[in-house]
């Protein structure tokens, strides 16, 4: 199985330059190899007395910690799960969670839309409707930091891929904004623990970042919905960010040194000539271990793979068979690039092979609900 690379796709080109084309790995899966796709055990979220439908969550991103699962959802708390217990086939879900937890924590008062391991698995993100953003000490269950100025829910964020101490986060406020984990300003009390962390505000914050010019005359609720950024992510790069936004298909890729506009875009539809096309949204963004590609959840049901370094050329493959139904639908491009998991509001998962775009896709059934939330572990196991 392919060990991928920390190194991202400049610093692979410069290698090359230096050290000659090195033969690809074999990829995580073997082509057309869907008993690869078992399913290995399923447990509840949250507690027993209120078991609540999932909004994210992520495995771990160092490899001895790659097994633990962090579960985030409406109800504010968060889960951590042991996926390498065995999970009996005769055993109930209920069981299996009541198994596989490591502990929980009441994270928020109000629904985490996203989750963001950083430091080597030493702390966790979370991304909350209250607005604001919190920074964990995973093991010992303390906010450290509470990121606030967002206006509206926070949706996504997503870390700079080598210094952690720098986060980009995206909201229903239409604003995308940089945080400095080094800069806060003051400490606060919490009011039950009466344990201290810092109060942080950012360093750089782009209003308006998706809104389209047609929204600007409506009226308040619709603008704010129509206007809110869905995804970030910093990219490999280490100096651009791409954001999505609920508005159109666009993808906006952005010069963290200079944000007064975007350095280009992308979008998955081409308008006709003179004609008015409906405008779908996009669920989410992800990118690959090396940074090579990005992929994008539409709301039109497909998803769109682009290739960083032909951006102006539109997707160079799409994906469909799945259902995404809400934004709360979610996809993730496997770390080596060649597989895309997504949820589905049919109640299954689907996996298609990069390689073969137009071939159906592997049906993960098993779900009683709509599958919002997917991720990779570190080794392309998938949950």
């Amino acid at each position: 199985m392919e060990t991928c690379s920390n190194r991202s796709i400049f610093q692979n080109i410069r290698s090359r330059e230096l050290n000659g084309f090195r033969v690809r790995k074999r990829p995580c899966f073997a082509d057309d190899d869907s008993s690869r796709f078992t399913r290995i055990g399923a447990f509840d979220y949250g507690l027993e007395e209120d078991v609540s439908p999932p909004m994210a969550l992520s495995f771990c991103k160092t490899s001895k910690n790659a097994h633990i699962l962090a579960v985030t959802g409406e109800d504010g708390y968060v889960c951590l799960y042991n996926t390498r217990v065995n999970f009996p086939s005769s055993s109930t879900s209920a069981e299996n969670a009541e198994k596989a937890r490591k502990c929980e924590w009441l994270a928020h008062d109000n629904a985490v839309f996203d989750l963001c391991w950083i430091k080597d698995d030493t702390n966790l993100l979370t991304a909350c409707g209250d607005h604001s953003i919190k920074v964990w000490d995973s093991q010992e269950r303390k906010c450290l930091f509470a990121l606030t100025g967002h206006t509206g829910s926070v949706k996504s964020i997503s870390a700079h891929p080598s210094n952690h101490d720098i986060i980009v986060s995206g909201s229903r406020d239409g604003s995308f904004a940089l945080w400095d984990l080094r800069s806060f300003k003051s400490t606060r009390a919490h009011p039950n623990t009466f344990e201290y962390y810092h109060i942080l505000r950012t360093i750089k914050t782009v209003q308006g970042a998706h809104m389209s010019s047609s929204v600007k005359t409506r009226g308040r609720n619709s603008k704010a919905a129509s206007m809110s950024v869905t995804s970030v992510l910093y990219m490999k790069d280490e100096v651009s960010i791409a954001t999505a936004g609920a508005v159109d298909s666009v993808i906006k890729f952005w010069d963290t040194r200079n944000l007064k506009a975007p350095i280009t875009q992308a979008c998955s539809h081409d308008k006709p000539s003179g004609k008015s096309e409906r405008s779908y949204g996009i669920s989410s963004l992800s990118q690959d271990k090396n940074g090579v590609y990005i992929s994008a959840s539409c709301m039109d049901s497909r998803i769109y793979l682009f290739n960083v370094l032909q951006l102006e050329k539109g997707p160079v493959k799409s994906f469909e068979g799945c259902d995404i139904g809400t934004f709360f639908v979610k996809s993730k491009l496997s770390p080596d690039a060649g597989h895309i998991l997504s949820g589905s509001s049919d109640g299954s998962a689907y996996v298609w092979q990069v390689n073969k775009p137009h071939a159906d896709p592997i049906k993960l059934e098993g779900h009683e609900g709509e599958v919002t939330a997917v991720d990779w572990y570190v080794g392309c196991y998938y949950a």
